[in-house]
């Protein structure tokens, strides 16, 4: 199971490794990635578990194996590296639009996540302009005045866009997304296959917004939204929203890695 505690042997072995990323061979075979960070928050790696079991639940997207997961470690599948053909894109395309098509009732999900190493507020909400708003915009827009990354009137136009967000997106489903779907996240395994990896973020959100955050550091290959839009039978018409969902992320790594991010921001807001 995705959130099943490690055996006595694979805790021992994790134990001794320093925080980061390790490669090991597990005692009844294959190999495995090892994620540690000792004195994580708690749930951290809890959060990346039960987003990985909601994914693999879809049979859409290859998602890796939990093998054990503890307050400061997960071990995962070891996928490999490989690279992707243009049929590997075509199909992780239509995979990703049948995952999106698996919706809820609300937004959010039944505990809060991990949008790298931030906090995620996934509080339950039937209208997805206001998850967006109280749930991702305001809290890392506030995270950022607080900290004196953001001005005054740049918090003020954050507010304003947040407010006008009826107006700006459509109203959507609440689909099961990956949530940090950045291109990076969409991995390469070994036999060239593409897998969802890092899952802390996973949540019931706008489908609109996982297309979005694969144009924010580089695009995947032009045939995967192709093959999105024709399996979801929608336009690319989002791309003109893109920007608007990525001020979530811009804003998220503004306050995680600094004033390099800010340029992004405002770029956002004065055109919004």
């Amino acid at each position: 199971m995705d959130d099943a505690a490690m055996d006595a042997e694979l805790a021992a072995r994790v134990a001794r490794l320093g925080d980061g990323l390790h490669r090991l061979t597990l005692a009844a075979g294959g190999r495995a990635i090892v994620k540690r960070r000792r004195g994580a928050p708690a749930g951290f790696f809890a959060a990346e578990a039960h987003g990985l079991g909601l994914l693999r639940a879809t049979r859409t997207l290859r998602v890796p194996r939990v093998h054990g997961v503890e307050s400061d470690a997960i071990v995962l599948e070891d996928l490999g590296a490989g690279r992707a053909d243009h049929a590997a894109w075509e199909r992780a395309g239509r995979a990703l639009a049948r995952l999106h098509s698996h919706t809820a009732p609300a937004f959010g999900l039944d505990r809060d996540g991990w949008c790298g190493s931030s906090p995620q507020a996934n509080t339950r909400a039937d209208d997805g302009h206001r998850f967006f708003a109280e749930c991702r915009l305001l809290p890392q827009a506030r995270r950022a005045y607080d900290a004196g990354r953001l001005g005054k009137a740049d918090m003020a136009a954050v507010e304003r866009l947040a407010l006008a967000l009826p107006s700006r997106i459509p109203v959507q489903p609440a689909s099961l997304v990956h949530g940090d779907l950045w291109t990076a996240n969409l991995h390469a395994c070994e036999d060239g296959h593409l897998a969802l990896i890092d899952a802390a973020a996973v949540h019931y959100g706008w489908a609109e917004a996982d297309l979005a955050m694969l144009t924010l550091f580089g695009e995947p290959p032009a045939v995967l939204f192709a093959a999105y839009e024709d399996e979801a039978g929608i336009d690319s018409s989002w791309r003109t929203r893109a920007p608007l969902y990525n001020l979530y992320h811009l804003l998220n790594h503004l306050n995680l890695f600094g004033s390099a991010y800010l340029g992004g921001v405002l770029t956002v807001l004065r055109r919004a």
